[in-house]
């Protein structure tokens, strides 16, 4: 029958398993070496005390005296034993010159040979040996007595080895006890380390540590997602290749700041803001973002949980839904009007006016179509066309009147295919938009815009300029650095916020490498440029016409 020993499952009980082994492997390796030095030792001092005591017997004049008497046992025994008694030795034999015993622990030795060498100390020489005699094995000095240089006696002491062993074990009893109290504080510390430990791991194993970490590194690469971890300190923790695209940092960005990063400066104070943030959208030099933050607490502020997800092409598409809905707006406007035209004509042809109906048709058809003309002469470009022409109704429904510049030129087919029709809707379609909110109300309300191709102001290649100019308010000076920060509006929030559309502008603007600026319009209001090069169009543009700009087509 094959016995196994349980494992522990968990890391923390491996851990307290192998500090235990090591502990007491330690402790029995140290228990074992002082066990053969003590025993080394005691011998040392057992034969070191053997020589001393023998030595002093064998100076002693009391000895001298007694051997040179008719029966030296008589004196010798007693005092052999009071040497016992107070040296702590095992035995004393005090014996003539040739080996008989004068004195024995045991008196019925006396006067048998000694056991054990002593042709060196008959020699006049003072030695140690392990020997095993009458009372078993024992470590012994044996020295000569002198008298006046003559060898009248010898002398041995010794120890018996069991008491030396008795003695190490003595020692070893009590190192075990300390090994086993030092063994017992080592486990209750290990023990509360590892208590500790589990508590930080959930009981998990290595094991499941590992599939643990090779599940988060796959998801973490796998999401699409961004998603970044801040410490304490809010310097980067962990991010992965979704949070890289989206914040557009490169290299080894672990252990960085937030701050320096250099992410724009609204979408850093998110990132380092203690309280939650929740689905709010900021912009980078390309993209526009959902930002979320959680932060990590257990008793102390640990970090923070940031997800960031893209949503530039949704922001995009929103706009164009947006556009869309303002044409179905201006098409339910337009198909009222033209029920009310209809109307009229079919009451004038009922009053028998005929030539009067046909004269107020033809008028209506003709304005109609001289608007569409004119715009569509002036911007070639459909999408760009399409919009000006939903643009001029939606302006006209809120009594602004939106003005095609007669230096208008955009001929289709002109712009290059690395400029896309959507970021040119984002572009003209928010200006536009902002215009018409600043002029309504004002007198005159107008809003006018040129679209037209031209050389750099440098002398550069030829680029596209799209230039809205309203007859509002104009803008604040003090205002003018915070224009095209995301969440700056000088219009009261709406149900969808404020402060995202001229923040949008500048992205499109500047990921096309363009510039935008804002300045004074003539007669006041505000005037906003934006200029992005056609490089590689492989066309020469032409140049404006600089006529002042005039009414064109109306709604």
């Amino acid at each position: 029958m094959r016995l196994s020993v349980p494992r522990p499952r968990s890391l923390a009980g491996q851990l307290f398993a192998m500090q235990a082994v090591l502990i007491a492997v330690v402790v029995a390796g140290y228990a074992l070496f002082s066990y053969l030095s003590d025993r080394e030792e005691a011998e040392h001092s057992a034969r070191r005390q053997a020589r001393s005591v023998a030595l002093s017997i064998a100076d002693s004049p009391s000895v001298l005296e007694a051997v040179g008497t008719a029966d030296p046992t008589a004196r010798l025994q007693p005092y052999a034993v009071r040497v016992m008694r107070d040296t702590d030795v095992d035995f004393v034999t005090i014996m003539t010159p040739e080996g008989i015993r004068w004195t024995h622990p045991d008196p019925l030795q006396i006067g048998h040979p000694f056991q054990g060498h002593i042709g060196r100390a008959q020699r006049g020489e003072t030695f140690t040996e392990t020997y095993t005699g009458t009372l078993g094995p024992s470590v012994r000095a044996v020295t000569p007595v002198r008298d006046d240089g003559r060898i009248v006696g010898l002398v041995s002491a010794g120890i018996k080895v069991e008491e030396i062993s008795r003695r190490v074990q003595d020692q070893l009893t009590a190192l075990l006890g300390v090994a086993a109290g030092a063994l017992v504080l080592g486990a209750v510390g290990t023990y509360v380390i590892n208590a500790r430990l589990r508590r930080h791991t959930h009981g998990m194993n290595a094991d499941e540590l590992s599939r643990m970490h090779d599940y988060h590194q796959a998801a973490l690469h796998a999401v699409r997602e961004g998603l970044l971890m801040l410490d304490g300190q809010y310097r980067v923790a962990l991010i992965n290749d979704g949070g890289r695209e989206l914040l557009g940092v490169g290299g080894d960005v672990v252990g960085r700041p937030v701050a320096g990063l250099g992410l724009p400066a609204p979408l850093t104070g998110a990132l380092l803001s203690s309280e939650p943030r929740v689905d709010e959208v900021h912009l980078t030099a390309e993209r526009v973002l959902v930002v979320n933050t959680s932060p990590v607490s257990g008793g102390e502020r640990r970090g923070t949980v940031v997800t960031l997800r893209d949503v530039t092409e949704l922001q995009s598409l929103m706009g164009e839904l947006d556009s869309e809905r303002g044409f179905t707006q201006a098409l339910r406007s337009q198909a009222h009007e033209a029920a009310n035209r209809l109307h009229t004509v079919v009451s004038l042809i009922e009053l028998g006016r005929a030539e009067e109906a046909v004269d107020f048709a033809t008028a209506e058809l003709e304005l109609a179509q001289a608007l569409t003309d004119q715009v569509v002469a002036a911007v070639g470009e459909p999408v760009l066309a399409a919009l000006l022409l939903g643009k001029t109704a939606q302006a006209n429904e809120r009594g602004v009147e939106l003005v095609v510049s007669q230096d208008s030129r955009l001929d289709d087919g002109l712009l290059p295919p690395s400029l896309p029709s959507r970021d040119l809707v984002t572009i003209l379609g928010n200006l536009i938009d902002n215009a018409v909110d600043a002029a309504q109300g004002r007198v005159p309300s107008r809003v006018t815009v040129a679209a037209y191709t031209g050389t750099g102001a440098d002398g550069g290649g030829p680029e596209l300029v799209l230039r809205v100019s309203d007859t509002g308010a104009g803008v604040d000076p003090a205002h003018a650095g915070l224009l095209f920060q995301r969440g700056f509006s000088t219009k009261p929030a709406g149900p969808g916020g404020r402060g995202l559309g001229l923040a949008l502008v500048r992205q499109a603007v500047h990921r096309h490498g363009g510039t935008l600026t804002v300045a004074e319009a003539e007669g006041g209001g505000a005037r906003f440029e934006a200029r992005l090069p056609l490089a590689g169009t492989g066309t020469t543009a032409p140049a404006p016409r600089t006529a002042a700009p005039t009414p064109g087509a109306t709604a």
